[in-house]
């Protein structure tokens, strides 16, 4: 697996991308639990479908995406190669929509984090922690979007980057409401606005995950939340 060594801002923006995508589309696993309510022949159609996901995200992690074939994929996922062409135009149809079911995960787990707890501060620790628990969890995922993000072919990349900044700006405007009721409840100190608040909350939630995915024994990612978040409830300043 690759190690990160390109510039470090370029980095935090490529994650951000990845991390913060999919607030608003379908979840995968709401999709499977309302399988049952399907016929037989829609659920079959599912199954396929993510058993292709499934094999394509495995080869596309060990071997990148350009040194991966739709036969490939075919023959992981053990379906005849007319069987993918149902489903995907083509193997960047296959990556894009990948991409956008793996970030859905994210979403969904981002969401539930916003929305639980009992005040601001412990919305803004369960965030971090889902933050880090998604990112370990789904460690494969994201090395293959970090490696391949400037890989792909131009017009796959101009959606998928346009879709993705999109979906990411809704994600901050979602933090910057939290944040913005912390200063309108008196939790939270007026020092900038809300949304400038998310923005710099979530790059150095990334600047640590980049830490610890290229040198993980070095710079672990801090099991305390409030490690991260006391960089801005307490601050620099003394007095």
């Amino acid at each position: 697996m690759i190690l990160l060594q390109c510039v470090a801002t370029l980095h935090i923006m490529t994650l951000s991308s990845l991390l913060e995508a999919a607030i608003t589309g379908l979840v995968r696993f709401e999709t499977v639990m309302q399988k049952e309510k399907l016929p037989r022949r829609e659920r079959e159609k599912l199954r396929q479908r993510q058993e292709i996901l499934t094999a394509g995200l495995t080869l596309f992690s060990e071997k990148g995406f350009h040194n991966v074939s739709m036969h490939e994929i075919a023959e992981e996922a053990e379906f005849a190669i007319g069987t993918l062409y149902k489903f995907f135009q083509n193997k960047e149809d296959l990556y894009r929509a990948l991409v956008l079911e793996q970030c859905s995960l994210f979403a969904a787990a981002f969401n539930e984090a916003l929305e639980q707890g009992e005040d601001e501060i412990e919305k803004l620790r369960n965030y971090v922690r889902a933050q880090y628990k998604m990112f370990r969890s789904h460690l494969p995922f994201v090395r293959l979007f970090i490696a391949e993000s400037r890989g792909v072919s131009y017009s796959i990349k101009a959606g998928l980057d346009q879709e993705l900044r999109a979906r990411y700006y809704r994600l901050l405007e979602k933090i910057a409401s939290v944040f913005e009721s912390g200063i309108r409840n008196k939790r939270f100190g007026n020092i900038a606005s809300p949304y400038h608040l998310a923005v710099s909350l979530d790059s150095t939630i990334h600047a640590f995950l980049l830490l610890c995915l290229d040198e993980p024994e070095k710079h672990p990612f801090p099991e305390d939340p409030d490690t991260i978040l006391n960089i801005f409830f307490q601050g620099m300043l003394n007095g």
